[in-house]
């Protein structure tokens, strides 16, 4: 969320960083709303010290034997009285209005992002590995897993509908393969604390991180009214929600790999055979918490860090600057990670790391005390995927396919495979 007080002061950097998201311009009419505000705040405050002041001048007129004076004053009081409770209400009514429209204000980009309409006008910062050359055809992964007799989206449809899949056997134990290797990199190397949160939030917790309101429609919810979470990133960062940190605690990294629930509402046609969108997968995700002085550092080498997990398999890819229309609603910059599939000749996202500013910690009430300051400051947040680890086995399936139809494990992913060299073939 944005501060409010930062767009009165800079309504046209506002409404500039709205035009570069393809949004409207807003500041005329949330500084319209902050005015009503501020006015009833006022006209209240004045009630109130009308009030306290006649309550005293009744105690004096007693004590004077005005009686005239002191009963005009009482029914002054009864009056105010009468009249607080409605102006009270007015200013909740205020108050929620304002809330309500700064909660669905998208984050301002940092001024090195790139201006654009769309992922064509994504920058592309550097390609990293060798673009495999297979020698044969390459097919895509469901291909191969359907194939192999492991990857079996029909009993899924029959389970749960569209957009689920059963692994079974190897390509089961591969995931897992994967999303073990992830975590015992970021946690054993890369300084990430492990945690195993709920995959159930509340309201407050996905509001926190943006979730909500704006994306309310792509969210499972349960008849009991939580959430399943569409990413870690919800729980991991809201960790800190409500709370002032000392800033010698500063950063704090955490690691998560849990299921994410997503509807995918505006998917509708899009990627609709094998596993690259679907309802559920697995990830593992990285949050930092982080002061505003070393949130950009840290941005870099939560890249890093992610970029870490495809150097070790051996797949080839490339990190692009998300321009301002393509950045998500809380980042004020992002970096994907595109992985090179070879049975869809092209990158696809594998990863999106972001710093979000204080636009979350504002959300969350999340603060930090420095050493020198005289009251707490709003920390940093930044999420990135550490890998997804169901477009991970897809990339996997894919670049280390052979001819045969057969899958050769990656070195780094055979300790956790049992010492399995290939799946499939003779």
């Amino acid at each position: 969320m944005l501060d409010i007080r930062w767009i009165r002061d800079n309504p046209d950097a506002l409404d500039r960083a709205l035009l570069s998201r393809g949004e409207a311009p807003r500041a005329a009419d949330l500084i319209k709303l902050d005015d009503r505000r501020r006015q009833i705040t006022t006209d209240l405050q004045l009630l109130q010290e009308r009030r306290n002041a006649a309550s005293k001048e009744i105690g004096k007129a007693k004590a004077a034997k005005d009686d005239a004076r002191a009963e005009e004053l009482m029914a002054e009081v009864a009056l105010l009285k009468e009249r607080l409770p409605a102006d009270e209400a007015l200013l909740r009514v205020a108050e929620t209005a304002i809330e309500e429209a700064l909660a669905r204000v998208p984050n301002v980009p940092l001024e090195d992002v790139p201006v654009g309409r769309d992922e064509a006008d994504n920058v592309e910062i550097r390609k990293v590995g060798t673009m495999p050359s297979l020698g044969f055809a390459p097919r895509q992964h469901f291909e191969i897993g359907e194939a192999l007799g492991l990857m079996d989206f029909e009993a899924a449809s029959k389970l749960a509908g569209t957009r689920f899949v059963v692994l079974k056997g190897a390509l089961a134990r591969l995931e897992r393969a994967l999303a073990q290797f992830m975590l015992n990199l970021h946690t054993g190397e890369h300084g990430y604390q492990e945690v195993a949160p709920p995959l159930m939030v509340r309201d407050e917790v996905m509001y926190g991180t943006a979730q909500l309101p704006k994306f309310a429609d792509d969210q499972f919810r349960t008849l009991d009214g939580r959430w399943l979470i569409p990413t870690a990133e919800v729980p991991l960062t809201n960790l800190v929600r409500e709370q002032i940190l000392d800033e010698t605690a500063l950063p704090l990294r955490f690691a998560a790999y849990t299921p994410c629930f997503r509807l995918e509402a505006g998917s509708a046609g899009r990627d609709t055979r094998g596993m690259l969108r679907q309802h559920q997968f697995g990830k593992v995700e990285l949050v930092s918490i982080t002061t505003p002085e070393t949130s950009s550092a840290e941005h870099e080498r939560l890249v890093g860090c992610a970029e870490e997990v495809l150097k070790r398999l051996g797949l080839h890819y490339r990190v692009v600057t998300l321009c301002t229309g393509d950045m998500g609603f809380g980042a004020t910059k992002t970096y994907d990670i595109e992985v090179w599939l070879p049975g869809q000749n092209t990158y696809r996202e594998i990863s999106s790391c972001s710093v979000c500013g204080d636009f979350q910690a504002r959300r969350m009430g999340a603060r930090y005390r420095a050493a020198d300051a005289k009251s707490p400051r709003f920390v940093h947040t930044l999420n990135g995927s550490g890998l997804a680890v169901g477009r991970t086995l897809i990339a996997v399936i894919e670049n280390y396919q052979n001819e045969d139809g057969s899958v050769t494990i990656p070195d780094v992913l055979r300790p956790y495979m049992g010492g399995l060299e290939r799946i499939g073939g003779v």
